[in-house]
């Protein structure tokens, strides 16, 4: 049984990051994963690993494959969209009505809108509005 983080995670699918410890410290990637449950998130393009594959229908000839392996959620930062540097995530609320779906991450060194620039201001999958 995996254990359960005590708070919510501020990263997201699809955010920008950038490593900031660690082997990879420095670069920058979009969040491809985000495994709450270990804290772990698989960043596009860091912490490449050869992965060996079995020859298959789907891969003929087999080999090695490099592929992204996680890294811990403590080791990346979201990226300020305005300042390009790695910053602290904030959030507040912007709409009592919807509850917990009305809050907005925003970046603490400008204060730019983290949800705005990412694409996300998504509800849940398949619901209605209540209109």
């Amino acid at each position: 049984m995996a254990k359960r983080s005590p708070h919510r995670s501020r990263i997201r699918r699809g955010d920008l990051v950038m490593v900031v410890a660690g082997a990879d410290r420095g670069q920058q990637g979009r969040v491809l994963r985000v495994d709450h449950d270990d804290d772990k998130v698989v960043v596009e393009g860091v912490n490449l690993v050869y992965r060996h594959v079995r020859r298959s229908q789907k891969n003929p000839q087999g080999g090695r494959v490099r592929r992204e392996a996680p890294v811990h959620i403590s080791n990346v930062m979201i990226v300020d969209p305005e300042k390009n540097v790695p910053t602290r995530v904030g959030r507040k609320i912007v709409d009592e009505s919807l509850g917990a779906r009305g809050v907005e991450r925003f970046a603490l060194k400008s204060g730019t809108s983290l949800d705005a620039e990412s694409g996300s201001k998504k509800g849940r999958k398949g619901r209605k509005s209540k209109e």
